[in-house]
């Protein structure tokens, strides 16, 4: 039984480690829109079965970054910079309603939960660990949409985040980005433990908007990289 329990993991590592390595690809446009991704050819690229490369492939479906057609296979699909805008400015109104709610009915536990994980933020930043600190942000985001007591906002919160999560990752992990992040992340933390709604929600807001905004320019970046 253990030796197929740590199969399994090995197997789930390698999955995840597929995905981020093909989502910087993507990203960085090593990848382009139209580029085809075979099964096999990324299995010989790294150097894993085609068990991982087939899941890998379906996560990056799942969070818009790929396409997968019958009889013609997974390839690189990129949203547009307005459809990454306005998936940004829907967020940026659930976060703020999670962020209203939670300064009505976050708990004590919560808050020291919440101010925690940004003490860990500002940890990581300084030290330039992108993969924590991107863990950490989303641990302090998760701790927001749980104060909130609104199980449905939580769900479509999820759910928009994860097909987010790659270019979110890509925006967050930049230098000044993470930095920033921290200063905004205590100034909703203070307005959440003070109860105030208003200020919560607006600031919560902003932040989530300022990421949208960071996230256009690079794209119309990458938008200009392709058209040469």
């Amino acid at each position: 039984m253990s030796e197929v329990i740590n199969g399994e993991k090995e197997a789930r590592l390698s999955t995840d480690g597929l995905v981020r390595l093909l989502e910087d690809d993507i990203l960085n446009s090593i990848l382009k829109p139209g580029d085809r991704l075979d099964e096999q050819s990324l299995a010989r690229r790294f150097e894993v079965s085609r068990t991982p490369v087939r899941e890998a492939l379906r996560h990056l479906a799942s969070s818009g970054l790929i396409e997968i057609r019958k009889n013609q296979g997974a390839t690189v699909k990129r949203l547009t910079t307005a459809e990454l805008i306005e998936m940004f400015q829907v967020m940026a109104e659930y976060e703020g309603l999670s962020a209203r709610l939670s300064a009505r009915r976050m708990t004590t536990t919560e808050i020291a939960e919440m101010r925690k994980w940004n003490k860990e933020c500002d940890t990581l930043a300084n030290k330039e660990d992108h993969d924590g600190f991107y863990a950490a942000n989303n641990l302090f985001h998760e701790t927001i949409f749980r104060g909130s007591r609104n199980e449905f906002l939580q769900e479509e919160s999820r759910k928009l985040r994860n097909r987010l999560n790659a270019y979110r990752r890509h925006i967050t992990t930049q230098p000044r980005s993470m930095q920033r992040s921290v200063i905004e992340h205590n100034r909703i933390a203070d307005a959440i433990k003070a109860g105030d709604e208003d200020t919560a929600h607006s600031l919560m807001r902003q932040h989530v908007d300022l990421v949208a905004g960071r996230a256009a320019d690079v794209f119309l970046a990458l938008e200009s990289e392709i058209a040469e």
